[in-house]
């Protein structure tokens, strides 16, 4: 795929309609203002709940430290660029709605999945991911806070994750997420970015 279609593929350019009602919305917003309450017209929408977009992030294993790293970057990384075309937003989980998914890998292995949202104001969605035969589990939570901010509105993704594998004691991977944002609400084409800063570490490799 070309970065010209890759770059399509994140835009979106809403039509005159869902123009009005999106700047009839804004009208009553103020700068920085929470939006973790609004109700938002399902245009704008995934068709899925935010505890089940965090299984977009659900590594190669190695007898290498570094190539361990490296391979829970890659598995990170990879995980921003699942989303539906244009710029859409995850609908708001109610409190104690869970999400559950099971994996059957090619090698006949398997994974299990469940995320929970645990705050509904501050929203909190607590996850859990583990593969018994890869000896793998990811543990972590997501704290997002919506901000109006004029022509953009900004997602930002506190919370973190851990990563353990569980047949080397004390190897954990901890990250964090950074921010994301939706430009061109006003005017031009909405996309949406990354913004800030993400880390991945490891204390017990000293990475």
């Amino acid at each position: 795929m070309s970065k010209h279609d890759d770059n399509a593929a994140a835009e979106e350019e809403l039509g005159d309609e869902s123009k009005s009602i999106i700047f009839s919305m804004i009208s009553q917003f103020t700068r920085d203002m929470d939006l973790s309450r609004i109700t938002f017209p399902t245009f704008v929408l995934e068709p899925r709940s935010f505890t089940e977009r965090v299984t977009d992030f659900i590594a190669s294993k190695s007898d290498d430290p570094v190539q361990r790293f490296v391979g829970v970057v890659k598995y990170y990384m990879s995980g921003w660029h699942i989303h539906p075309r244009g710029v859409k937003k995850p609908y708001n989980p109610i409190l104690g709605e869970f999400f559950r998914s099971q994996y059957e890998f090619d090698d006949a292995s398997g994974a299990y999945f469940v995320a929970e949202q645990v705050s509904h104001h501050p929203p909190i969605t607590a996850m859990f991911y583990h593969s018994p035969e890869h000896r793998i589990a990811i543990e972590g939570d997501l704290r997002p806070l919506s901000r109006f901010q004029g022509n953009s509105v900004g997602m930002l993704l506190g919370g973190y994750a851990k990563i353990h594998f569980l047949d080397r004691p004390g190897e954990i991977y901890e990250v964090t997420y950074p921010n994301m944002y939706a430009r061109g609400i006003l005017f031009g084409k909405m996309v949406l970015e990354l913004g800030e800063m993400s880390t991945v570490t490891c204390k017990h490799n000293d990475l």
